[in-house]
């Protein structure tokens, strides 16, 4: 479980192609000491498993993640290539901060940036989502785009907006978000079971 607050800007280093199976090598300021080998961390939305760490010349730490070919069909992951900024969050503790709204990591489709505009010192982003999701964004409701916590300004149809401030684009990898830009999508989970409980017609 995370809640959409990104807590460290990292670099994919290394993508390994071997025997059908991707492996990444992300680069971090995380302290390798508190990151176990099993620990969940959200890659752009995206939860994946630790399955090793290590440290670089440089000093960061890195850690490697393996990706289904499902996870590299729905989600943006597979068109990643090393030198690519990811936003990381480490899975929520009992106890933390939630600054966000709940977001699982299961990332629901991909949508896409269409357009930018300026509004005062933040950022309007409108995007465009698959036609299946577009009933679970509600004004004021939450959504969760590459990982990132934000509120539904505006819907029309299959796109809406979200207006992003000045620190969200300083700390997260959408200091050049634009239009063109595909994006990971995960709805806000009380929608998906609202939808679920109205769409029921038993077994």
């Amino acid at each position: 479980m995370f809640t959409g607050i990104i807590t460290q800007v990292g670099e994919l280093v290394e993508r390994q192609e071997k025997e059908g199976a991707t492996r990444f090598r992300v680069a971090s300021g995380y302290d390798s000491e508190t990151v176990d080998i099993g620990a969940s961390i959200a890659h752009d939305g995206c939860c994946l498993t630790v399955v090793d760490k290590g440290a670089l010349d440089d000093g960061r730490m890195w850690h490697d993640v393996e990706l289904s070919s499902e996870t590299l069909r729905k989600t943006t992951l597979g068109d990643w290539r090393p030198g690519r900024a990811v936003n990381l969050e480490r899975a929520l503790r009992v106890g933390d901060e939630l600054g966000g709204h709940y977001v699982s990591g299961h990332v629901d489709g991909v949508a896409e940036v269409v357009v930018t505009e300026p509004a005062g010192e933040s950022l309007v982003v409108r995007v465009r989502v698959p036609e299946a999701l577009a009933p679970y964004i509600a004004p004021k409701g939450s959504v969760a785009l590459d990982g990132i916590s934000l509120t539904v300004n505006e819907v029309r149809g299959c796109e809406f907006a979200v207006n992003v401030i000045p620190h969200t684009r300083a700390v997260t990898n959408w200091r050049d978000i634009a239009p063109g830009r595909r994006v990971n999508m995960e709805v806000d989970m009380l929608a998906r079971y609202v939808a679920r409980l109205t769409e029921f017609e038993g077994c």
